[in-house]
């Protein structure tokens, strides 16, 4: 029996980033992973859906080369063209954790692996043994009963990024970051796309100003948006697929090629052996304290697996923390209230802390300012006026509750917020810092400068 220091179950953002932080801590570390190392997020999430945003993006900067004094004539994309890309893209990333995983002497055991009692994990029936053993086996798209996905006319982001013809209709069900960039991205490119959102606002998560101002953006291009809308039936027996839509007027038929699930995400947690370990799971998530133990001494689980916010960064975060901690490290439990969250539709959003209508419910006095990207001077030269940047403050301490960004480039912005607010900066700290002009940054210092009444270009 292999024995080892530490074994990651699982190789996505949460896992190889565990892997390689445990291996540079000197313990012999070793990773088992049943498909492709990187995980979902690398090979069929974040890194190939940014590739096809990109190419809708140029895509859109030709069609609207005479905005910019340019002639393109006949622009046209090759829709197998730009997933190939894309798939090549996540493909190159793949070898480079190989490479990681070589250069950081990291045994990679390929199968799966199912976990069992006394620190030891099966895969494929070769028993391996370890100290300590990290569950990062992340997650899936989530299937609702009235969706049940077919991989072909009723899909899910997996099969969003790797259709083989591209349809003239769709219908996304769900409207959070997984849905609206696929609408953003396939509407780009010529589908007539329909959002159906059960909620009273796409993008739910974010600040109602933010919500508001997608759904005018997507409006603009062609995005038909339905709001406090469910889809009930789904009749996949004709050519195409016909979806219910229950609405406040009453029931929808609407017609299209494919139909989206994208209502967020299933846990991967299902026969890997938690069961005949002990650990314990609630809803869906394995329970774990701040350093990521679970109920069972040796075990430890990070991820989407975990109650924390289901994002790459923050799996990345939660393995690093685990593994320090394992190490003897002096480390601090992670603020889960300063975590940055981003969807990289056009435009795109970014944003941390409280929205304006948390900070009112916790009864906070507050001081909130709004700069709009129309009003900025490197906005308006290159093309992307849409969107603004929103920041909220306590009008006492001057603590920075909340930032809220929509507008071309912001995911590359929200990070000031994130430091700010982590080094506890106040509005007026954030005022005296000289940002750069021209540049889509110094709008977070004219919102800050708006919240205080001293903004100078509105």
């Amino acid at each position: 029996m292999s024995k080892y220091d530490i074994i990651v179950l699982g190789s996505g953002p949460g896992g190889y980033v565990t892997a390689i932080r445990a291996s540079q801590l000197g313990f012999k570390t070793a990773i088992v992973e049943k498909e492709s190392l990187g995980g979902v997020c690398l090979n069929w999430g974040c890194i190939p859906t940014k590739a096809l945003l990109k190419s809708a993006q140029v895509f859109e900067y030709l069609k609207h080369a005479e905005d910019y004094g340019l002639k393109v004539k006949d622009a046209e994309h090759d829709f197998d063209a730009v997933v190939k890309r894309s798939r090549g893209v996540a493909n190159g990333m793949s070898k480079g954790i190989e490479f990681l995983m070589k250069k950081n002497k990291i045994d990679v055991i390929s199968g799966y692996g199912t976990l069992k009692p006394g620190k030891k994990i099966d895969v494929d029936g070769t028993v391996y043994s370890a100290d300590h053993i990290i569950i990062a086996t992340g997650a899936r798209s989530r299937e609702l009963p009235s969706l049940p996905q077919d991989g072909k006319k009723v899909i899910g982001y997996r099969e969003a990024m790797s259709l083989e013809k591209q349809p003239k209709k769709m219908i996304v069900v769900g409207s959070g970051a997984i849905g609206v960039e696929f609408a953003y991205f396939y509407n780009s490119i010529g589908t007539e796309v329909t959002i159906v959102e059960y909620l009273p606002n796409i993008v739910p998560v974010e600040d109602a100003d933010v919500s508001k101002q997608l759904e005018r953006s997507f409006k603009k291009n062609g995005v038909k948006i339905m709001t406090s809308a469910e889809v009930t039936n789904v009749d996949t027996s004709g050519k195409g697929v016909k979806a219910t839509v229950k609405t406040k007027k009453g029931e929808e038929i609407l017609e299209a090629d494919v139909v989206l699930s994208a209502v967020g995400i299933k846990t991967n947690i299902e026969n890997i052996g938690l069961e005949d370990v002990g650990i314990v799971v609630d809803r869906d998530k394995i329970l774990v304290n701040d350093f990521y133990q679970t109920n069972i001494p040796g075990y430890y689980a990070i991820g989407d697996v975990t109650p924390g916010q289901a994002l790459a960064h923050v799996a990345s975060a939660e393995g690093i923390l685990c593994v320090e901690k394992i190490a003897g490290m002096h480390v601090e439990p992670i603020d889960y209230g300063n975590i940055p969250g981003c969807t990289y539709c056009s435009p795109e959003i970014a944003s941390v802390g409280l929205t304006e209508q948390q900070a009112k419910d916790k009864g906070l006095d507050i001081k909130v300012g709004k700069f709009p990207f129309s009003a900025s001077g490197k906005a308006s030269a290159g093309g992307n006026k849409d969107g603004f940047v929103k920041v909220i403050f306590d009008a006492k301490y001057g603590e920075w509750l909340g930032c809220h960004m929509i507008g071309a480039g912001v995911t590359d912005m929200i990070a000031e917020a994130v430091v700010a607010r982590k080094l506890e900066t106040t509005g007026h700290d954030v005022l005296k810092a000289v940002h750069p002009h021209p540049t889509m940054s110094e709008a977070v210092m004219e919102a800050v400068a708006d919240a205080y009444d001293e903004c100078i270009h509105i």
